[in-house]
């Protein structure tokens, strides 16, 4: 299948295909909604798909899972090389680490903006520094970098059929969603690292604080007031999923399929959440097996009539007029961040 998919891509150097190899089995063992989404995807791009997550994975992997042991220091000066091998791969075009050549010949082939990627990076270093958020405004500043440019570097990748600019608040709003959805199942590992990255302000509306999530962490006792700022947390959370979900049409209809099946499965996590009756401070949540089956299966089904689709010639979607846009979705293209106040305003 890798072959055929570099064949189709029209990647023929042996090194740049060894590069793309390693970044697909990035993709494959560690995220796997991710990499199931993306086999519903036409052949000749799942290469850069793969490209774009392995770049993601590795800079994060340096993050969070270097070495025991390693400090900050170890750590940033990590990501500091990591960057200059992507700023030096994204000017001439090469590099000496496979995710940066992948990553390098994908942002030429498709356009792909450079400060994505340097917002990207911007946000990781501040995990080094930043183990919480005040409010959601200042969280939402973070996931600019963190997540809503992963969905504006895929939107050249997916393609759309309205002018791209009208897709990305979307396709930003998009990614926050999904990063928020992690963020709620993996609050007690995220704590077990020092983070917290539920809201400050969120939590002390509930009587919670850092403490508090800690003793429950360690003794593995649930506490009332905790369940009731999760809930608040994912409510939250589906609101950013609503103002996003309309951009999937504004996308070519070959990709809708692979973007919807990612929605679901990423806005099952906040339901496998709810069924583990909210202790995610104690165990991980995830999507079961045969819902994931069933997401799967459906979006073959829409591949299938997509591309009959496309054969038979659809016409393009008028323009969606950005202005009736929710403010959540507008905020996520925004490196500042606009506050989001409570559930109801992303509603």
């Amino acid at each position: 299948m890798t072959d055929r998919e570099l064949d189709a891509a029209g990647i023929t150097d042996p090194v740049l295909r060894a590069a793309y190899r390693h970044c697909r089995a990035l993709n494959a063992r560690h995220g796997r909604t991710y990499f199931l989404a993306t086999r519903l995807l036409p052949v000749e791009r799942r290469p850069a798909v793969h490209a774009l997550y392995g770049f993601a994975r590795w800079a994060d992997d340096i993050v969070d899972s270097l070495a025991a042991g390693a400090g900050p220091a170890v750590r940033a000066r990590a990501l500091a090389r990591l960057q200059t091998e992507m700023e030096e791969g994204l000017r001439r075009g090469g590099g000496d680490e496979p995710v940066v050549q992948a990553l390098a010949d994908t942002a030429r082939r498709y356009g792909i903006d450079h400060a994505h990627f340097r917002d990207f990076m911007t946000a990781m270093r501040s995990d080094l520094v930043v183990s919480a958020y005040p409010t959601y405004a200042d969280l939402n500043a973070y996931m600019h970098g963190s997540a809503a440019v992963i969905g504006l570097q895929m939107l050249p990748v997916l393609g759309t059929v309205v002018a791209r600019e009208e897709a990305e608040p979307y396709a930003a709003a998009l990614g926050v969603a999904f990063q928020l959805s992690n963020f709620l199942r993996d609050v007690g590992e995220d704590l077990d690292r020092g983070r917290v990255y539920l809201p400050a302000d969120l939590l002390a509306g509930h009587g919670v604080d850092r403490e508090l999530l800690a003793w429950s962490r360690a003794t593995g006792r649930p506490d009332q007031r905790i369940t009731s700022a999760l809930r608040e947390f994912e409510a939250l959370t589906r609101g950013v999923y609503r103002a996003a979900t309309p951009g999937i049409e504004l996308l070519e209809p070959v990709a809708r399929p692979c973007i919807r099946t990612a929605a679901v499965l990423y806005g099952g996590i906040l339901d496998a959440v709810a069924r583990d009756g909210w202790t995610v401070l104690h165990r991980r949540s995830v999507v079961r097996r045969r819902r994931r089956a069933v997401v799967a299966a459906d979006g073959l089904v829409r591949v299938a009539a997509a591309r009959l689709g496309a054969r038979t010639g659809p016409g393009r979607r008028p323009p969606v007029r950005t202005d009736a846009l929710p403010a959540v979705a507008l905020a996520a293209t925004s490196a500042s961040g606009t506050a989001v106040r409570s559930p109801e305003e992303v509603a």
